[in-house]
């Protein structure tokens, strides 16, 4: 999907120009010159890999005596490599803590003469609460004001999977978000609404299954601009 300039749209829009992106299934880079971020060097990836392998023992060992103390046999076939695919599984889930918005933005930052509001909605989120170490998980809606610069609309999606894939709080990754964007873009403003459905008030607790979390952050003009904000909420919430 390509960006149309406003000279393109006056004849389809008569209200405030709004380019408006479903995160549904992945985006095309914009084929617009770039402008160039550090790239993630090859030595650094392998160095954080070597480091993922040397901590699994660890992990390992400590999930075998959380088996053990739960009263399980681990010796049982059933549960013989349960130890390492579980540590596998957390090194995964909290991958992000190795990863920076530098890593992924790379060369897809581009200058673009581009300044009505920018919206990728329905990205999916999972992520781990930091209190009981259950998934929490819905969706993200961003929006952003560009200020001749625009971003290939998958980072988003990346930059959000960046700060999910850590133990979280729902309150904090909303702010994390709006926060990357806002300095690798510096864009004139940010709006970051994400729901999500937490298995800690599901699976224990006060187990209320229909139960939804929102949090909101908005940095900027849709801070500071009412009407802004309004028109982001109201097309995030478009179907």
């Amino acid at each position: 999907m390509e960006y149309q300039s406003s000279a393109d749209m006056n004849g389809v829009c008569s209200s405030k120009l709004v380019t408006e992106y479903l995160c549904r299934n992945g985006f095309g880079e914009l084929t617009i010159e770039s402008k160039k971020l550090p790239v993630q060097d090859q030595s650094e990836t392998s160095r954080k890999k070597a480091e993922d392998e040397s901590r699994l023992p660890a992990l390992e060992a400590a999930y075998t005596t959380i088996l053990r103390g739960l009263g399980e046999n681990t010796e049982r076939q059933g549960l013989l490599r349960t130890p390492l695919r579980a540590a596998k599984a957390m090194q995964f889930l909290t991958k992000g803590y190795h990863e920076t918005i530098y890593d992924i933005l790379n060369d897809a930052i581009f200058d673009e003469d581009h300044d009505e509001m920018v919206i990728v909605k329905d990205i999916d989120m999972f992520s781990l609460c930091e209190h009981h170490l259950v998934p929490f998980f819905g969706k993200v809606h961003i929006g952003y004001l560009p200020s001749k610069k625009v971003v290939g609309l998958s980072k988003l999606a990346r930059i959000v999977e960046i700060y999910s894939r850590r133990l979280q709080v729902q309150e904090r990754l909303t702010k994390q978000i709006a926060m990357a964007i806002s300095e690798a873009l510096q864009p004139a403003g940010v709006a970051v609404v994400i729901e999500a459905a937490h298995m800690c008030m599901v699976m224990r607790g006060v187990q209320k299954m229909n139960s939804r979390t929102v949090t909101s952050t908005m940095l900027g003009v849709f801070r500071e601009d009412p009407k802004t904000r309004e028109e982001f909420l109201a097309l995030s919430k478009n179907s």
